[in-house]
């Protein structure tokens, strides 16, 4: 009875799944204040990609609901669902903003004296609460991002025998979700080492600014890039140093 149940809910699954599975070429295109050209495009649903061209146009294959991440080193982060229209008409249209940094206004209540010792009795910041000191136990490890919390949705389960492993398991959807976190992964890291190396790095290895979106992404693909670049900065600019040849190279046969 066990063995019909499970079989009727795996059947009814890969019925739900399939009802979605119509896949079609996407006509994109992108707009925005500065250089639109090689936007980085990720179908974070289906782990296909694609690179704008000079105009902003790009194509995708893409689904009912599929998650479309747009990004560049120069534009704010944009995520997009892809619609019922979208499948449609076979095209997809978004507007990228330019990241901007922006400190906080400050308002000063009370003048300061010059007298540091003073100055810092008028302080009215308050420490941060911490939930072992009124009593209540709090999470303090890492916090999972929402790609982590979905695959351990996906991979946990109770009962006798578990279903939500097994379909998963069995739909390849657990397999997906791994490579999203794993994507997610690379891409923190490259945000940290960019922030960190970036500037000193093209002073002494030049590259005309329009490629350095480009290049980035460049050196993420390559399956080694985790495993080196995570152990320290002088391994990760010297990761870079190697790539950039291969880089330079490539644009050259282009040319």
């Amino acid at each position: 009875m066990k063995k019909i149940n499970l079989f009727l809910c795996f059947i009814l699954f890969v019925s739900v799944q399939a009802a979605y599975a119509q896949t079609v070429e996407l006509n994109g295109t992108i707009t925005a204040e500065d250089d639109i050209e090689s936007i980085h495009i990720l179908n974070k649903t289906s782990l296909t990609n694609a690179t704008s061209s000079k105009d902003g146009s790009f194509t995708i294959k893409a689904k009912l609901n599929d998650t479309i991440i747009f990004s560049a080193v120069q534009y704010t982060l944009l995520t997009k669902v892809v619609s019922q229209e979208d499948i449609t008409s076979k095209t997809i249209a978004v507007t990228l903003k330019l990241q901007t940094n922006q400190l906080d206004e400050v308002f000063l209540k009370r003048s300061l004296s010059g007298n540091l010792e003073d100055d810092l009795l008028l302080l009215e910041a308050k420490p941060v609460i911490n939930f072992y000191d009124v009593g209540i136990p709090g999470y303090q490890g890492k916090q999972k991002t929402s790609a982590e919390r979905v695959l351990h949705e996906a991979t946990t389960g109770g009962g006798l025998i578990p279903l939500n492993p097994l379909l998963n398991g069995i739909s390849g959807r657990t397999k997906k979700l791994k490579e999203i976190v794993r994507l997610e992964n690379d891409d923190a890291l490259l945000v940290r080492l960019k922030n960190d190396l970036k500037e000193d790095f093209f002073k002494d290895n030049p590259l005309d600014q329009k490629h350095h979106t480009d290049f980035f992404y460049f050196v993420q693909e390559d399956p080694d890039f985790r495993s080196v670049c995570s152990k320290s900065n002088l391994d990760a600019l010297a990761f870079f140093k190697k790539k950039l040849d291969q880089y330079n190279t490539n644009l050259v046969t282009k040319q």
